[in-house]
Formats: structure tokens, C-alpha cells, sequence
């Protein structure tokens, strides 16, 4: 059957009889459409149906605009955040308690005594920089070649455009500080202006000699200390392997000197050890690794932990430890602690109460935010899974730099852990890794990177503190309390610990509510459906049945569309068939003539006298013989023909 024909009878079975143009399909639309509106312009005279036909478009257009703003918001993904109280049994929170000074001094002296000699050296240098105060000549001679690798500097700007900078060390240095000395005997005023004009500094280059250097510059010449300290030691004690810093560090047996958790005595063995680069060994209560974790049976001060920790503050590293006292912190089981950033002090000579509270965050994952569940879909590689515990978004960042560190500088920074096949970076084997460091912390692009590659983990514990402080021991009590925990901890019946060094700690929950923030879809495609509705029905009084036929018609409009096409290119073949075949087909008894009579001849219209045509060879298709066969039967040409 004719593609066409077979095409418009579909269509009429279908429509019904709705007409075969666009206009009488419009038409019929119109006229049994359930939406309101497009009746009205077929129905009503010129100037209501041009009145309505500028509503039905005005009204039709803010139904789409609301539309796409329903669907922008939807889109959108946002969220609602709930807050719920409930009330159960909870676990105890994991407790890492670490001392302030990562290490012994009495251990690490040796490894440290060329540094404290500089800084000392230094110092003397700072505070007395004229001549004939200093006590240098009837020291040692100094290692300046460790000096040399990272210096302290003094910066003169007195002229900003062109400031003066001196090592500390250098031959000028002590004309400059007699300059800075006589410049400070003038009024009070103008002696403060001039300190002000010196910076100290640190000095970072790339390489020993490299003029391609930068300056990190402080405000007061105790933090350029500290930090100088901070990063020769780093690059000395890098080389030191870990079973020996861990050896040099604080021990449970040492440090722990009373447990209790709730009626239940406890001991340092009931604490896991674990080596923090920025603390040395710390001790984690209830991580859960080995062991159930424990569970909490009331809330109050009795039920909770209670700890009395000795941190031996005489032994501290002077320049290395400013603070004295414990670092502690609260987590959940299997997680790391990273101190640094979440931790508290507790300070020596008090006993530190903290209440907690506990607060449970529950984000909803993808596409609603870009949080985690276990870190698997991160792609930073998470540094601190040889500890085997949970990812947590401080890992992945910490890891992060790492990562950039080992690619840009070719060696890792000692305070994280290493990738496979790195080592740490110190000044002998890598000259320019502080210069490195100290560029990539302070890198936005590289800080961006990172902050962009990790992700919050979709479900967190936060333990909110409650923290108060008061005198322990009393001076009534300390006497019988340093004899007993002195004879418990040295066997000795010599007072050997002090209120220096003491501090207890009380840890527990203060009530057994707990708050649960969790997200909410704040659109849903419930809301979405019954937004585009409402906005439908309101503006033009439509339903999901008007939609219906508004695409019934758009596929009749594609059909009609598609019958044209078809009609359009038998058109075009056949204009080409006349064009390659300009004379007029032969009818059917000139062709049976001519294949009956061979001398059979026929006058064409337009040809000359006398022109003859021959018949076509056998098997020969005649010109127009395509067009011929298209013809129906009851054309013209066939009925002339038949007479």
C-alpha cells in the first residue's frame, strides 16, 4: 500500500476526523480542548478573540516562567536541617591524652645540643647586640653551617624602598645593633618608633646561595624563635627512625598514674598507644580497636573518667615547648585524633572537669551535598589508613598536602605520614625543603585543590565541652598526695612529683540527651508535581488531562508533518524524472502498437514534418516510464489511450 495513503488513513482513525492541515488541526484543538481559553478564540468575534488570544498567551507565558522557576528550585537540591532530642545509652567517648613537649629532654639533648647552642648564641646576639656583651669567644665554636641552611635575619626599614637585611651572625651585625642602641637613647617616643623599623625574620631559600629566597617576617622576635626552632628540629629529629622517637617520648607507665572509669580501677594498659609527630606518644582510652567500646551507665560525675596524669614539666624542651601541660580530646572509636586542631589544654596544678555533650550530624548524600560515607569516592589517597581508622575530612586534607609536598618538593613533611617510597625532608639531603614547605602552605591554589578534592563525611559525632578548673591539691592536701603518688609511681618515700607537673581530669557525660541534626530533602518530586500543577490550574484552569492533549496534538502535528515530507520528496523525484525526460510519455496503445508493428510511426507535438520515431528496443523502459507507473488508471492519458 502507498507509504502516504497508509499514513493519512492512521491519521483519520486516530483523529477522528480533525482535518489534515496544521490550521484545521489548530482548529479542532481548540475547540475540544479541556483548558481554558482557546475556545474562547475560536468562539468569540475579531475583537474578543484578539482580547483573548493576548490573555491566553500572557497567562500561558507565566505559567512557564513559573514553571522554570519551580524546577530551578527543584534542581537545586537544597535541604532543611531538623533538630531532634533523644535519650538512650551511649557509648563513652575515645579520650587521647598526650603530653604538651613531645619528647624527653634528657633524651633528645644530644641530638639537639649544636641547635641550642645557635639559639642561645642567637638570642645573646639579640638582647645584647653590642660589643664587648657578648660570650661568644670563650664558647665553643658554633655550627654555623646548620645556622647557614636556615638563618634568623634582621630586617632595617628605616628605608622602605630599600630595607637592610643582616644575618644575626654576620660581622655588621654588631654595628647595627650599636646603631639600634644609640638609637634607643633618644625619648621614649622615638624609641619605640625605632624598634618597630627591625623585624627579625626567618630566611627560606631554595638552595644554600640561591638568591631566589623569601623572608618570613613576625612581630616579635619570640615567634621567629620558635618557628627557627621549630623547623631545624624538624629537619634533625626526620632522620631519627620511629621505634627510637618513641623511645624518647613519654611512657604510659610514667605518665598515667591513676585510672578510674566509673567504680572500675583502670591502668595505663588499658590505654593504646599510638605516636602524634606533633605531641610524641599519646595514650587513647576506649578507641575500640582490641576491645568493645565502652558504654556509659548514667551520666554525672561519678560514672565517668577520671585520670591523674604527671607531665614532668622540668623536663621540657625550652625552646621547643612553650606550653606546659596535657593536650587531650575527645573522638569517636576507631578515629584519629588530630590534636592540633580539636584538641584542649589542661593545665598543671588543677583538676579539670569536663561535662559532655553529644551531638549526632546526619547530611544527606548526593546530589544534595557533596559529602561520604567511608571516603571511598575520594580521590585523595588517605595517608592515615595505616592506622586503620575512619576517614574523617581532616585526614584527607592533611593527606592532600602531603601528596603535593612529595610531588613538588620530592620529599615528605615529618609531621604527616609518608606515601610508599618517600622519606622525610631535612636539610642535608633535601637544602630547599623549608623554602618548598613554606611556599606550598602558603599557596591558595594548592589549599583550594585540596579543600575541593575532599569531602565531609555524610555522618559525624561532635562532643560538645564543658570545662572548669580548680586547684588541685589544696595545700592542705598536696603534702600526703605527692608522698602517696610519689611511693606509687618510684617506690620512694621521697616526695619526687610537684604541683608543676600534676594534673587530674574528670570526664563524663553531663545528661543522657542527645541532639540529632539531620538534613531533609527541602523539595521533593511530590512538591514539584503539585507546584506545576497548582501554577497550571491557577493560570489557566488546566490539569494533567490538558497536558495530555496538548501532546496528542503535538504528535498529530508531527504526523501531518511527516505526510508532507513524504508527499514533498515524491514531488521533487518526480520534477526530476520530467526534467531528465522532457517529452511526453507514450500512452499504452502506442506502446502495444509499437511493439506490434515495428514500422509502426507517430508525429511527436512540436517536431518537424516528416520527423519519425522509432520504438524502443525490447526490454527498453520508454522516457517518463517511472511517472507512467504512478498514474492511477483513470488518468487522461491512459482513457485517451484505451480509445
Amino acid at each position: 500500500m502507498n507509504l502516504k495513503k497508509y499514513l493519512i488513513r492512521a491519521l483519520h482513525r486516530l483523529q477522528k476526523g480533525p482535518g489534515y492541515t496544521y490550521k484545521e488541526l489548530l482548529v479542532w484543538y481548540c475547540d475540544n480542548t479541556n483548558t481554558h481559553g482557546p475556545k474562547r478564540i475560536i468562539k468569540e468575534g475579531p475583537k474578543k478573540k484578539m482580547i483573548w488570544f493576548f490573555l491566553t498567551l500572557l497567562f500561558a507565558s507565566l505559567v512557564f516562567w513559573q514553571w522554570g522557576i519551580l524546577i530551578n528550585t527543584y534542581l537545586s537540591y537544597n535541604v532543611t536541617s531538623s533538630l531532634s532530642i533523644g535519650f538512650k545509652t551511649m557509648k563513652f567517648p575515645a579520650v587521647t591524652v598526650c603530653n604538651a613537649n613531645p619528647f624527653k629532654y634528657s633524651e633528645v639533648k644530644h641530638l639537639l645540643k649544636d641547635l641550642d647552642r645557635l639559639i642561645e648564641a642567637a638570642l645573646e646576639r639579640i638582647l645584647q647586640p653590642t660589643a664587648g656583651n657578648s660570650s661568644e669567644s670563650s664558647s665553643p665554636p658554633l655550627n654555623l653551617r646548620l645556622w647557614n641552611q636556615i638563618p634568623l635575619v634582621l630586617i632595617d626599614e628605616h628605608d622602605k624602598d630599600n630595607p637592610i637585611i643582616v644575618d644575626i651572625f654576620e660581622s655588621n651585625w654588631t654595628a647595627r645593633g650599636e646603631d639600634q642602641t644609640s638609637a634607643g637613647n633618644g625619648t621614649a617616643g622615638g624609641n619605640e618608633t625605632e624598634k618597630k623599623k627591625y623585624k627579625l625574620a626567618v630566611k627560606l631559600c631554595s638552595h644554600e646561595g640561591s638568591d631566589n629566597c623569601t623572608y618570613r617576617n613576625f612581630t616579635s622576635a619570640a615567634q621567629a624563635v620558635t618557628e627557627w626552632y621549630i623547623l631545624q628540629s624538624t629537619s634533625i629529629l626526620s632522620k631519627v627512625p620511629l621505634q627510637e622517637r618513641i623511645r624518647m617520648g613519654y611512657q604510659a607507665e610514667d605518665m598515667i598514674l591513676a585510672c578510674l572509669y566509673g567504680a572500675e580501677p583502670c591502668n595505663y594498659k588499658n590505654f593504646t598507644q599510638i605516636y602524634h609527630p606533633d605531641h610524641g606518644n599519646c595514650y587513647i582510652f576506649n578507641w575500640g580497636m582490641d576491645e568493645e567500646a565502652l558504654n556509659s551507665s548514667n551520666p554525672g560525675a561519678e560514672f565517668g573518667l577520671k585520670l591523674i596524669l604527671d607531665i614532668s614539666q622540668q623536663d621540657y624542651i625550652p625552646y621547643l615547648s612553650s606550653a606546659a601541660g596535657a593536650r587531650l580530646m575527645l573522638h569517636q572509636q576507631k578515629s584519629f585524633p588530630f590534636l592540633k586542631d580539636q584538641g584542649i589544654y589542661a593545665m598543671a596544678g588543677t583538676e579539670t572537669s569536663i561535662g559532655v555533650l553529644v551531638d549526632e550530624l546526619e547530611r544527606m548524600g548526593y546530589p544534595y551535598s557533596d559529602c561520604t560515607n567511608n571516603g571511598s569516592d575520594v580521590p585523595v589517597q588517605n595517608l592515615y589508613s595505616q592506622y586503620n581508622t575512619s576517614y574523617s575530612i581532616q585526614a584527607c586534607l592533611r593527606s592532600c598536602f602531603q601528596s603535593h609536598m612529595t610531588e613538588t618538593c620530592g620529599c615528605g613533611h615529618y609531621m604527616f605520614p609518608l606515601p610508599p617510597g618517600v622519606h622525610y625532608c631535612n636539610n642535608e639531603e633535601h637544602p630547599g625543603w623549608a623554602y618548598c614547605y613554606s611556599s606550598l602552605r602558603s599557596s591558595v591554589r594548592h589549599r583550594q585543590i585540596c579543600i575541593d578534592s575532599c569531602k565531609e563525611t555524610c555522618n559525624d559525632t561532635q562532643y560538645k565541652m564543658t570545662i572548669s578548673m580548680a586547684d588541685w591539691p589544696s595545700e592542705a592536701s598536696e603534702d600526703w598526695i605527692f608522698h602517696i603518688l610519689s611511693y606509687e609511681r618510684d617506690m620512694s618515700t621521697n616526695v619526687t612529683l610537684d604541683r608543676n607537673g600534676i594534673i587530674k581530669l574528670n570526664i563524663y557525660f553531663q545528661e543522657y540527651n542527645y541532639r540529632t541534626i539531620s538534613e531533609s530533602a527541602a523539595t521533593t518530586i511530590v512538591w514539584l508535581l503539585s507546584s506545576l500543577g497548582g501554577q497550571f490550574g491557577f493560570w489557566m484552569g488546566g490539569s494533567v488531562l490538558c497536558l495530555i492533549e496538548f501532546g496528542e496534538i503535538i504528535i498529530d502535528a508531527l504526523w501531518i508533518t511527516v505526510i508532507h515530507a513524504i508527499g514533498w520528496c515524491k514531488g521533487l523525484k518526480q520534477k526530476r524524472a520530467q526534467a531528465r525526460y522532457p517529452d511526453a510519455p507514450p500512452t499504452v496503445s502506442e506502446l502495444v502498437e509499437a511493439h506490434t508493428n515495428p514500422g509502426f510511426q507517430h508525429e511527436e507535438a512540436g517536431a518537424l514534418p516528416g520527423a519519425q520515431r522509432l520504438p524502443p528496443e525490447p526490454g527498453t523502459p520508454p522516457p517518463n516510464y517511472d511517472s507512467l507507473r504512478m498514474q492511477p488508471l483513470d488518468a487522461p492519458g491512459a482513457d485517451d489511450g484505451a480509445e
